[in-house]
């Protein structure tokens, strides 16, 4: 129970930081681009969205995050691109700039929306002192009141919504055990329900809300099987959630007669992506690329003397995960490769 207790803590703490048809849609839209200006994305989320918002002292700030791409640590919990820059690739438009560096930027870094997410965050509050989704509605919410975005950047806008993991490891260590969580994922589907209601009410026309990643089959919980197997029983627990997700999110767009909201399955675009082929092993898959050289360090420690502690594969290029807890470059490539025939349903 020890051991078990140890690894919940340790899995939180890699999490955090190591972690109709739409209105205007087919009309004037070529490319990702409309005729009367861009597409808008309005990011809300974790850290397999954001792209810079911590302060530098976070692992995603480090060497050797940001190896692939752009060759430096650039605030990315990666070694390179996350989901984020592959949405908005595929709508035509430059990456939204984080909300902390809203005041760095030209007006002109504006147009193509802006990020909201915090790495270590959750649709409730997690032991990370970050905004949680409400928190980051309310920036929303606040640069509207400026003034920052118009109505019609608004009514030509899609939010990505991306997270729940961190709901599930806190909740893990607060209680111990796996009993009683059907519950707490209906507590938590409900409040996510809501907060995607209220970016809609903003005027926000589309929002695509990820399902949660095959937590089982992430290196933190397949370690102790040198990386051979998922996790059963945090699997069981991603689909339970996907399932009242899926629910919820029919039930929403039957109650407003528009599809409004849409579902990006993560799930089954890593599981189809983590399932070995011909002679390669599961751990070909499921190995992490960037670990640290004792059970006491992670991807991207020194030491006091400046050493690292940590090793980083001989092929990044080739890897599924590139921490314990994150995607590489390449995992995210591959599962938008799976995404992408379903992109379409954002316009």
């Amino acid at each position: 129970m020890e051991k078990q207790v140890h690894f919940i803590h340790f899995l939180f703490a890699l999490f955090c930081f190591s972690y109709t048809k739409f209105s205007v849609a087919a009309e004037g839209l070529v490319n990702g681009r409309r005729e009367n200006g861009s597409v808008k994305l309005f990011v809300f989320g974790d850290s397999y969205a954001d792209t810079g918002n911590w302060e530098k002292f976070a692992a995603s700030w480090k060497e050797p995050y940001g190896f692939t791409f752009p060759g430096k640590p650039a605030g990315r919990f990666s070694d390179g691109r996350v989901l984020t820059d592959y949405i908005a690739s595929f709508l035509g438009i430059q990456s939204p700039v984080p909300y902390t560096w809203r005041k760095t930027v030209e007006k002109s870094g504006l147009q193509s929306g802006m990020n909201f997410a915090f790495g270590g965050t959750g649709v409730f509050d997690t032991f990370i002192n970050a905004p949680n989704m409400s928190t980051q509605i309310d920036f929303f919410q606040q640069l509207l009141e400026e003034k920052a975005y118009t109505k019609q950047d608004l009514y030509s806008s899609i939010a990505l919504v991306s997270l729940a993991g961190n709901d599930y490891t806190t909740y893990i260590q607060r209680n111990g055990k796996l009993q009683g969580l059907p519950a707490f994922t209906t507590s938590l589907i409900s409040q996510l329900s809501a907060s995607l209601k209220r970016i809609h009410g903003f005027g926000v026309r589309k929002i695509a809300v990820t399902t949660l990643q095959p937590l089982g089959c992430l290196p933190i919980s397949t370690a102790f099987s040198s990386y051979e197997n998922c996790s059963e029983s945090w699997n069981a627990a991603s689909r339970f959630h996907n399932q009242k997700l899926q629910q919820e999110i029919q039930r929403m767009n039957k109650e407003s007669r528009e599809n409004i909201y849409e579902t990006l399955d993560l799930y089954t675009a890593f599981m189809s992506k983590l399932s070995p082929a011909g002679n390669m092993k599961p751990s070909s898959f499921l190995m992490p690329c960037c670990v640290g050289m004792a059970s006491d360090y992670s991807c991207g420690n020194i030491d006091k003397n400046g050493a690292k502690k940590y090793v980083v594969c001989e092929k990044p290029e080739l890897s599924i995960f590139w921490d314990m807890v994150h995607p590489a470059q390449n995992g995210w490539d591959q599962v938008y490769s799976s995404l992408k025939s379903s992109l379409h349903r954002l316009y």
